[in-house]
């Protein structure tokens, strides 16, 4: 049998974001940036500006660089796939588009001076999301109280001790949806 007859694209939305964020990621390279600054990072602009709207959901493609993108891609491959199969694509695509948005919106009304591009918020609302995936009626899962003060320990003591071009706020939005979502899940 043939490799590619073996290959299965076994988690079409994981893999579907993964694909377009490494294309974000070439295209920013051959444009020296430009890509970036108008599909693939979210600001403050006018509404008026139908490419507004769209970076609302795209920003979470882009990455600043390789290092950046491998650092997000990681994580993201080891745990979307199984959050697809338990919840199935169609969920997971909604809950990375409705974090994109919240994280979107957030960023332009709370820090319109800065752009916001990268997957984190997506990467850390898949792990509270993972967190509480095997949660039982009633009750709170301890992996979840663990993986939430571990990061949001981090979160916080960068955001206070540490200057550096991270969106901490934007991470804690993204594990506050990831446990909204998980909780929700859990209900239906």
């Amino acid at each position: 049998m043939k490799f590619s007859k073996r290959l299965q694209y076994n988690a079409p939305v994981t893999l579907t974001f993964f694909f377009a964020s490494l294309a974000a990621l070439v295209l920013d390279v051959c444009t020296n940036g430009v890509s970036n600054r108008l599909l693939f990072s979210v600001y403050r602009a006018p509404i008026t500006s139908p490419l507004f709207f769209v970076r609302l959901f795209t920003h979470v493609l882009g990455h600043a660089g390789w290092d950046h993108f491998i650092g997000n891609m990681l994580l993201f491959l080891v745990v979307a796939p199984p959050m697809e199969e338990k919840y199935g694509s169609k969920t997971l695509l909604g809950a990375i588009a409705i974090t994109a948005l919240i994280s979107g919106v957030l960023q332009c009304a709370i820090f319109p001076g800065t752009a916001l591009l990268g997957a984190s918020g997506i990467v850390f609302m898949l792990l509270m999301l993972a967190s509480l995936s095997g949660m039982q009626a009633g009750r709170i899962p301890l992996t979840m109280i663990l993986v939430g003060l571990l990061y949001l320990s981090q979160q916080v003591v960068g955001m206070l001790f540490v200057q550096d071009n991270v969106a901490n706020f934007m991470h804690i939005i993204g594990g506050v949806c990831g446990t909204v979502f998980g909780f929700r899940l859990k209900k239906h």
